[in-house]
Formats: structure tokens, C-alpha cells, sequence
């Protein structure tokens, strides 16, 4: 349904004269009579009743009033779900589980009247390009390259790692571990994806420290993973220490803690420099404030050495 057409009979039927509607609408009476004919048309009913003192509403006008109104406030809406600075603040945290989420979970409690829109993209070019696009405000990324002069950046949490293993590891019992205790060791990571930011991440890590990070095998999903895990005795993988997991008692699974030095996955908040969404500079200065930001230079193995 034309919503022009919508619009000019709803300023018509308020008026009650197709003049004073072309007034209100800004065009000429002829265009108000053609808009409403051809609504008439597409309706087929007669909506108005020409009389000497201008248009009244036939009954089937009367009838078709509320519901014309009801489009015209849906279009606005609708309009308004998508416009900057009047829909939700959108977000991407790459994964419901992950410390990004985290951190934006703890923002919506400390600021629980900024509304916001989450989502989850699949990886960072994409993510990047969705800011620089305005389809989303801002992202969570590791970021190994400037984002371009069109973007802004900022290091706004550095998570330290752990080693996740099975009862059966030969380093399940550790409390602590250094990386350079991992030499020489595969850490299975099926769902590191060639070419994305944590793909790089820990192929950097890896190189620095010289053990061998293994894609091998399909990526299941995270149940999958901890299954094996929980099988498997010669298996461990890396997790944020933010990160959230949830696995049955009966697997055991261990979180190692990595310290000396402690390697830290680099949380950068992403955003475009013109985006004028008014909740875009609350969410930053929370982040910069609540974290631990450690600058926007990018790094190739970021390490806590405190």
C-alpha cells in the first residue's frame, strides 16, 4: 500500500477539506485528488463524499480512519528501530559467552536505561565493515592493524588466558603454569578460523612461546569441544579467563591460570569516528573506566609482565 497515499488521506479525513490537506502536505489539491483516488482504487471503495463544504469520510472512510493512522505510526516505527541515535545502541560481542559480552552485560547494569541492541558477526572484517557501513555502533576486536582514519579505536580490556584441560591431562593438576611450560605441546583449537583476529592471536602466541596451535578436525560447537575434553587426556585449549563455561561435575574440567608472563587476549573497542549515537560516548567511557585499557597500538603478542 502506497503510504504517500495513506498519509495524504489521513491529512484529508483531519482537515476535512482536500485544499487544506494540500496545505498541510505541501503539495496541490490536484496531487491530494489523485493519491486519493488511486487509494480508492487499490481499496475499491469510495472513502470520501464530495460536498459543498468540502470531503466527508463515507462510512468505508470512517471504517479504513484507525486503521490508516495505525500504518502511519508503524512506518514511523519502523523508521525509528533502524535511525542512529534513535534505535538501540547495537553492539557486536562476537559471542554470547565471551568477555566481550561480559563486559557489555555489565554496562546494561550500570546503565539500565540505555537501550541495547546485541549481535554476534562472524568475524572481523565483516564486523568492521558493519561499523564503517553505521549497520552496527561498535565492535570487539583484537586488532593487529589500524582500522582506517574513518574508524576509532581503543584497547579497553586485555583478558588474561588459561589452559583448559581434562582430569586426565599430565597437567591437570597445575595451579599455575608459564607458557614456556607449553613448549613443544599441541593446543587444540578446531574453531580458530584461518584469516580472523584470533586466528592470528594465537598463531603469534604459538610462534612466541614454540608450541603448535591445531585447527584439525571439525568444529562441533563448544559442547562438542568439552566433550572431548573431558575424554580425551592428551587435549587442552586456551580460554579467556572472562569467559564463560558451563560443563557437567562429572567431566572435571580444569582452568589453569598462565602467569610468567601472563599472556592477555587484547579487547579493543571499535567504532566510527562520526557515529552520532548519543549512547556511543557512555558505553566508551564506561569501558575506559570500569577495564583496564592499555592504549590503541596494536601489538603482536600482548603479555602482562606485572
Amino acid at each position: 500500500m502506497d503510504l504517500d497515499a495513506v498519509r495524504t488521506f489521513v491529512a484529508a479525513a483531519v482537515a476535512g477539506k482536500f485544499q487544506d490537506a494540500a496545505d498541510d502536505l505541501g503539495i496541490t489539491q490536484q496531487a491530494v485528488s489523485k493519491r486519493i483516488a488511486a487509494l480508492e482504487k487499490h481499496l475499491g471503495v469510495k472513502l470520501f463524499t464530495r460536498t459543498a463544504r468540502g470531503a466527508r469520510l463515507t462510512l468505508d472512510g470512517q471504517t479504513f480512519l484507525p486503521h490508516a493512522q495505525a500504518l502511519l505510526t508503524a512506518e514511523q516505527q519502523a523508521f525509528a528501530s533502524v535511525k542512529p541515535g534513535n534505535r538501540p545502541l547495537r553492539v557486536d560481542v562476537i559471542g554470547g559467552f565471551l568477555a566481550p559480552a561480559v563486559l557489555v552485560r555489565d554496562f546494561h547494569r550500570d546503565h539500565p536505561t540505555v537501550a541495547l541492541d546485541i549481535v554476534n558477526l562472524p568475524n572481523g572484517a565483516t564486523a568492521i565493515e558493519a561499523v564503517r557501513e553505521g549497520t552496527i555502533d561498535a565492535t570487539f576486536r583484537a586488532l593487529h592493524q589500524p582500522v582506517g582514519a574513518d574508524l576509532s579505536s581503543a584497547r579497553v580490556f586485555d583478558e588474561p588466558l588459561q589452559l583448559l584441560t581434562g582430569p586426565a591431562h599430565p597437567q591437570a593438576a597445575a595451579q599455575t603454569l608459564s607458557p614456556k611450560d607449553l613448549r613443544g605441546q599441541r593446543i587444540w583449537m578446531p574453531g580458530n578460523i584461518a584469516g580472523s583476529e584470533w586466528a592470528a592471536y594465537y598463531d603469534n602466541l604459538a610462534a612466541e612461546f614454540d608450541f603448535t596451535i591445531d585447527t584439525s578436525g571439525p568444529n562441533f560447537g563448544l559442547d562438542a569441544m568439552l566433550d572431548a575434553m573431558a575424554e580425551t587426556p592428551d587435549r587442552a585449549t586456551f580460554v579467556g579467563a572472562q569467559t564463560r563455561f558451563r560443563w557437567p561435575a562429572a567431566y572435571d574440567l580444569r582452568r589453569i591460570d598462565l602467569h610468567n608472563p601472563t599472556p592477555v587476549y587484547p579487547h579493543s573497542l571499535i567504532w566510527r569516528t562520526t557515529n552520532p549515537h548519543p549512547a556511543l560516548p557512555t558505553l566508551r567511557t564506561h569501558l575506559l573506566r570500569q577495564h583496564h585499557p592499555t592504549g590503541q597500538a596494536p601489538v603482536r603478542v600482548p603479555l602482562d609482565r606485572t
